[in-house]
């Protein structure tokens, strides 16, 4: 009996083919436009690179998109050792109850609508504000990692899942600590995992806008919530040409990965 596999079934091509058409065009549209030299979003008029120097000499924009990574770098790496840690307490322990109730509190915020958690977070911060008089970037790294810490779980977690226990075991027969076989067997394994959750969460968090609008202070705008604002007023390609240097930075990193875990892999 022939193995089953769906892209030989009829209409496979076709659908998959319209689903990438719909999925990238808009993308590749806002690309060709970042080079737009008019001032128009519907209408070509000649290839130019000044709205990319445009937005590099604009104090905003840089003020905005230093904050991003500031927040996004912090957040992620945050997450990603909370994240790790809750992965090892939820996979290398045996069964008990109230592990499933666990695991369901770690990727609650996956469930909850992000405006419930952006107002939770408003009410939540705006007393905490008032209490210490603090109103820097730190309750944005906060909500960041809060909502990052499930989107780097899931990926350490299934990595964990599926390495082989007999490694961690025969480093236990011969005699090694914890910390040690944690150290120089199970970290390495899991490695590829860790980097996974890192980019996913610093992803997610240098994307976000609804709660980052609801939590932060004056000043303190992210390239997201910038460019929601320039959209609200006006729109000139700018806004394609940090688009389109975000798109390219995302790509490397994706590259960047994608090399790594097969060097690795070597």
């Amino acid at each position: 009996m022939a193995s089953f596999s769906v892209r030989r079934q009829r209409g496979f091509t076709t659908i998959a083919m319209i689903s990438f058409f719909a999925l990238y065009l808009p993308i590749a549209v806002l690309v060709v436009y970042a080079f737009n030299a008019g001032e128009s979003l519907s209408t070509l008029q000649g290839f130019s690179f000044r709205w990319f120097g445009k937005a590099a000499q604009n104090s905003e924009v840089i003020d905005a998109s230093i904050n991003s990574l500031k927040i996004a770098v912090t957040a992620a790496v945050i997450a990603t050792f909370a994240a790790t840690l809750a992965a090892l307490a939820t996979t290398r322990t045996a069964a008990y109850r109230g592990m499933t109730a666990k695991y369901a509190f770690l990727n609650l915020p996956l469930m909850v609508p992000e405006i419930v958690t952006a107002v939770a977070l408003l009410i939540f911060f705006s007393r905490v504000k008032i209490w210490t008089g603090y109103t820097g970037l730190g309750y944005l790294i906060a909500a960041h990692t809060a909502f990052c810490i499930p989107f780097a779980y899931l990926p350490i977690r299934a990595r964990l899942e599926s390495m082989d226990l007999t490694l961690e075991k025969a480093a236990a027969d011969l005699y090694a600590t914890p910390i040690k076989a944690f150290r120089y067997v199970t970290l390495p394994l899991l490695w590829p995992g860790v980097i996974a959750g890192f980019m996913l969460a610093f992803v997610i968090s240098l994307d976000d806008v609804v709660i980052t609008e609801f939590v932060k202070s004056g000043g303190q705008d992210t390239l997201p919530t910038y460019m929601l604002g320039q959209i609200r007023r006006s729109t000139t390609p700018e806004i394609n040409a940090i688009s389109a240097v975000f798109l390219l930075l995302s790509i490397a990193a994706v590259t960047i990965f994608f090399f790594i875990n097969q060097k690795r892999a070597q």
